[in-house]
């Protein structure tokens, strides 16, 4: 892999992600809006992604062996870079997301049995209806399916879509979630729940990165779940919290619109045994949580 094109990689995982890349050794060229300062060591080309005529003119003859796509939310913003990309590169990885098999954001999607964890066929992108003519501002969840769909169907390169798991710590984590049980046990405020609370799968800010790398260096095709070892629910994520904060976490229950982060009514953590079988071995939760606790706590 001596080209990439990543599209964004100017904030979070993205930006470690582009200097990853550079230090072993990868030419890289990214892509944004230019409201960001990118690492230094790339190429950067300032377009709007939803500019298909601006996107072509910045890449005017350039090719790559892979573009990472860190910012597709929707299937317009997908079938733009498909057209764009044809012929363009050899291989496209798109950061997508675990919210995809959220049986609340469409009736297509059956809730996770307890104990069985989701696997990648729980939504198959092969046959996902798109809808090119609807707006997807406020479905998250629904823009990352009809994207993946653009791209699985009638593929115009080999492509990957990588299912990411809850991504957590480091101190420039802009979701704020881990934050949220850092500074509710410090406080002494109770940390809500559901009455019933399930477990989830998440993945530190440094693997996810490593595993968006790994995956772009593959000959796999097809979606695939990223997710640590080790499921937690919200009580055994806190507990893990106030004990690096050097407190204790209390909780109260509430109803679903005012949970906290990560507390889950239903069994949803995803499987990640494609990946293991491709030749990636993911670290436990409980082995870089702690560290990543004090990470976040001192930032």
């Amino acid at each position: 892999m001596r080209e990439t094109c990543v599209i964004g990689g100017s904030r979070y995982f993205g930006k470690r992600l582009v200097v990853r890349l550079i230090e072993s050794g990868v030419k890289v060229t990214v892509i944004n809006r230019g409201s960001r300062d990118v690492p230094d060591g790339v190429t950067h080309l300032v377009a709007d992604r939803n500019d298909e005529a601006a996107l072509n003119m910045v890449l005017g003859d350039r090719e790559f062996d892979v573009v990472i796509d860190q910012i597709c939310y929707t299937p317009q913003q997908a079938a733009i870079a498909k057209r764009v990309f044809a012929g363009r590169t050899g291989r496209y990885v798109m950061t997508s997301t675990m919210e995809v098999y959220d049986p609340a954001t469409s009736q297509a999607i059956r809730p996770a049995r307890p104990g069985l964890p989701l696997t990648e066929s729980a939504v198959d992108p092969a046959g996902w209806p798109v809808d090119l003519d609807q707006s997807y501002e406020y479905r998250y969840a629904e823009g990352k399916r009809q994207a993946e769909a653009v791209f699985t169907q009638d593929p115009a390169f080999p492509y990957v879509s990588v299912r990411s798991a809850h991504v957590i710590g480091g101190a420039d984590d802009f979701t704020d979630r881990l934050s949220h049980y850092i500074g509710r046990v410090r406080a002494g405020e109770p940390i809500a729940v559901h009455r019933e609370i399930y477990p989830t799968t998440f993945i530190s800010h440094h693997e996810i990165v490593e595993f968006l790398d790994w995956a772009a260096r593959a000959d796999f095709t097809g979606p695939v779940n990223a997710a640590s070892h080790t499921p937690l629910n919200v009580i055994e994520l806190s507990d893990i919290v106030a004990l690096g904060c050097g407190g204790a976490a209390t909780y109260v229950e509430t109803d679903a619109e005012n949970a906290s982060p990560f507390s889950f009514d239903r069994y949803y953590p995803m499987s990640n045994s494609r990946a293991e079988s491709l030749g990636f071995h993911f670290s436990r939760v409980t082995e870089w949580l702690p560290a990543t606790v004090e990470e976040s706590r001192h930032a």
